[in-house]
């Protein structure tokens, strides 16, 4: 592990560093608070870090506290070096943000068992930190698609309609139902079901920019996300996720499954809330379903709907 050590006086930074190395650290040695702050901030910062009370520049108090204002959600153990033993002053050192103190002139094993227990705090915050970065893959995550669920899909939305809003640029969105998917799962089963639905997730990633977002946003239907689109983009898009489903089978559990979806498109007028564009994408879709499915509907304020790409009719499968 690597540790950071900042001390101004040269003897005592020596002898720190000759014997952290030879208990098998690797050890980054500074002479004043300001080296020190700047080696903490970098991305690769040591975790663990032996910093002196007293030095030029930022003093150890200062720099934790500097640190701990920073919010990092892996901070670095530091471990305060002073030769202050009153009560009142380890209070504050503690209180500024060192996790541990010792004393000057110190102790080789104390010192060790105090690096050993840093050691340990800092596997445990990073063990807590990756299972709270799971959790919250989880609470935004699809587990069978893997893609943004819901919730996910439509936190984004709002976030892209607030830069639609400063930026003055055009925003789209698209529901996408498969046709008949009930069908599917009754004839094949819940597991062809599940597989349908990952293949169609791995085709819509294949036909949208790399700034396009989609989500699951029910059984069947996937909320697509397409900000700063050019004129006329957005159905060259549509229609091509449309026809890479139409165009080619999916083989699935040693079936054949031919499978088509509709789709409900509206552009974002500005004035409309999060739910009003989404019930106007829906209103789309319905008419898709009841033009035969296999298309793609507008709503009828957007531009595309007045001029609309030709389309294959929707066939029974």
């Amino acid at each position: 592990m690597k540790v950071l050590v900042a001390e101004d006086d040269l003897t005592t930074r020596s002898i720190l560093k000759a014997v952290l190395m030879k208990w098998g650290y690797d050890v980054e040695a500074v002479r004043d608070g300001n080296e020190a702050l700047a080696a903490l901030l970098r991305e690769d910062a040591p975790k663990l870090v032996v910093l002196d009370w007293m030095m030029p520049g930022l003093n150890g108090v200062e720099i934790c506290a500097t640190l701990r204002a920073a919010e990092n959600p892996l901070p670095p153990y530091i471990i305060l070096l002073t030769a202050r033993g009153k009560k009142e002053d380890i209070v504050q050192g503690l209180q500024s943000g060192a996790n541990d103190y010792i004393l000057k002139p110190f102790n080789n094993e104390e010192l060790r068992a105090r690096l050993r227990v840093g050691e340990r705090m800092i596997d445990l915050q990073h063990q807590l930190f990756q299972a709270i970065e799971q959790q919250k893959k989880l609470a935004y995550t699809d587990p069978l698609t893997g893609i943004a669920n819901r919730r996910a899909i439509l936190d984004r939305l709002e976030s892209e309609m607030a830069r639609a809003r400063r930026d003055q640029v055009s925003l789209w969105i698209a529901i996408l139902d498969i046709d008949h998917f009930k069908r599917i799962n009754d004839n094949f089963g819940h597991l062809a079901g599940d597989r349908v639905l990952q293949e169609c997730v791995e085709r819509i990633s294949r036909s949208i920019r790399k700034y396009d977002c989609f989500g699951r946003y029910g059984g069947e239907e996937f909320l697509l996300i397409f900000p700063a689109v050019e004129s006329g983009a957005e159905m060259q898009t549509l229609e091509r996720i449309r026809k890479t489903m139409a165009d080619r089978e999916m083989n699935v559990e040693d079936n054949s499954i031919h499978i088509t979806v509709s789709l409900g498109a509206v552009k974002w007028n500005g004035s409309d809330t999060m739910d009003e564009m989404i019930l106007k994408a829906d209103d789309a879709l319905y008419r898709a379903k009841q033009n035969g499915r296999n298309r793609v509907e507008y709503d009828r304020q957007s531009p595309a709907a007045k001029n609309p790409p030709v389309q294959v009719p929707g066939t029974e499968r």
